[in-house]
């Protein structure tokens, strides 16, 4: 692992990066190399505070099932029950009726500005994917995004989506808190969690942002754009949001924390989920809630309630078990939990879009496999 990670600084694949692997609740691997800002040169540093972008979901995912647990959510309830101002439309006129379930699954019928096609639906409507800064409330951005037609019936196909935007505003809702608090209460607290939050904790402590770039990754700059799939509008950035409180909160990109706080939640639904949640609950949560539904980007593997599971290690070109659960998220983060060699392992770094979907995470993969082998 020591290798994968000085060659891809060699190779100004990545800034910095901070990586921890778990292996039977033992801390066996705790590498923190590079800077956090490489043009004050500053170290990056164990309690690094990192943009979660996509990191954030399980967290919101996990804040709901939490609610389930408690019996004041269930996942079949349908969204209007708790926003009745969420409406969206079948592409025919006709009212859909999106569940909590669809909305944790992503099988809601939505999608991201950052996928669609340069000037698509969500960009004519203005939506926010949740990493950019707008001066709009998360009411206002999902009056947006139910403005636009969904993109198939719920239920029916699986799509990576803002449905985790929605879902907090549910939260909010149930608990009648800010979703802040909300989250502080459900997972933060009982875990004793104190450097994840919707801003950076401690600004000092916050690492600078980059873009892969030639000859080395370039500052992401407040506003930015990011180039992402051929043909998709790519992401649109703004790193200063970490620090401004009044951001709306986005439960599927807007979260800031460290690497052990994050390590720390995995640990503890691996464990089966004390004192958050019961045993029954995580299973469900790690269980394939999708069937057969195809994913795009992800072969070989199905998704729970919050994460993607791997079915098939071939067809994934993996070396993680079956029922390994993974993501990632757009600011260079990538993780995944492989329960059948009680192995967690996350990876952070201050370099998109290297550290999410780079060959620094394929490397790695295989660095930690070949490093537990019996």
């Amino acid at each position: 692992m020591d290798e994968v990670i000085e060659r891809t600084l060699a190779d100004n694949r990545l800034v910095g990066a901070v990586v921890k692997v778990t292996v039977d609740g033992v801390l066996t691997y705790n590498r923190v190399a590079g800077f956090a800002d490489r043009e004050r040169n500053i170290p990056m540093q164990e309690n690094a505070l990192f943009r979660l972008a996509s990191v954030s979901k399980p967290i919101v995912s996990t804040a709901a099932v939490v609610l389930v647990s408690q019996g004041r959510l269930q996942l079949d309830d349908r969204v209007d029950r708790w926003l009745p101002y969420f409406q969206p439309r079948l592409p025919n006129g006709d009212i859909a009726q999106p569940t909590i379930r669809h909305l944790i699954t992503h099988t809601a019928g939505l999608t991201y500005r950052f996928f669609q096609e340069e000037n698509g639906s969500y960009h004519r409507a203005e939506v926010s994917d949740g990493m950019d800064q707008t001066g709009i409330s998360l009411e206002e951005n999902l009056y947006r995004i139910a403005s636009v037609p969904l993109l198939y019936t719920p239920g029916t196909q699986w799509k990576y989506s803002i449905a985790t935007d929605v879902l907090g505003a549910v939260i909010a809702k149930v608990t009648e808190m800010p979703l802040q608090e909300a989250i502080h209460s459900l997972v933060l607290k009982p875990l004793g969690m104190i450097d994840t939050g919707f801003t950076a904790v401690d600004p000092e402590r916050l690492t600078t942002v980059y873009a892969n770039d030639v000859p080395v990754p370039r500052p992401i700059h407040d506003p930015d754009s990011l180039a992402f799939l051929e043909g998709t509008a790519g992401f649109r950035l703004a790193p200063g949001r970490a620090l401004d409180e009044t951001a709306f909160p986005s439960g599927g990109a807007g979260m800031v924390r460290s690497a052990g706080d994050f390590v720390q939640l995995l640990e503890t639904l691996r464990k089966g989920g004390s004192p958050l949640l019961p045993e029954s609950l995580v299973r469900e949560m790690t269980t394939n809630q999708i069937g057969d539904l195809p994913m795009a980007y992800w072969p070989g593997r199905g998704f729970g309630l919050g994460f993607t599971l791997l079915k098939d290690p071939a067809a994934a070109g993996t070396p993680e078990s079956p029922g390994t659960w993974r993501m990632g998220g757009t600011y260079g983060h990538s993780w995944f939990v492989d329960p059948e060699r009680k192995l967690s392992v996350v990876a952070f770094t201050n370099t998109a879009l290297e550290g999410m979907s780079g060959q620094f995470t394929v490397d790695l993969c295989k660095a930690v496999y070949e490093g537990i082998k019996p």
